[in-house]
């Protein structure tokens, strides 16, 4: 029998445009069960996660298969929209109907066994 195990661990980090410090309060725990929901959806099991004032870090397992580019934009873009449709005092700071500032960072994680 051949069995073959990936891991594989990232550590990502976001920020919304401008630095805006807008993930305080209700809007901070939508954006968090927003982030949670999507990683059930795409088989993604958060290690460790922390939605601050103004980014978002996440220690996440995520299979081969996926990149993690897609699954960046799985995570930005949707939760982008939700946010911005329930709260509609983003209207005026994101005029743009863009919340998160481009790009993002990634480091892969991991243990060496010898």
């Amino acid at each position: 029998m051949d069995i073959q195990c990936s891991l594989l661990t990232v550590h990502l980090v976001w920020s919304t445009k401008y630095r805006y410090a807008v993930l305080q309060g209700d809007i901070k725990i939508r954006c968090r069960s927003i982030l949670i929901k999507i990683c059930e959806s795409e088989d993604v099991q958060i290690l460790k996660g922390v939605v601050s004032k103004d980014h978002v870090h996440m220690h996440i397992n995520y299979r081969p298969p996926q990149s993690i580019s897609d699954l960046v934009k799985r995570l930005k873009g949707p939760s982008s929209r939700k946010l911005q449709q329930e709260f509609p005092e983003f209207k005026k700071q994101y005029w743009g109907r863009h919340f998160w500032a481009i790009g993002f960072g990634c480091w892969s994680t991991g243990n060496i066994t010898g």
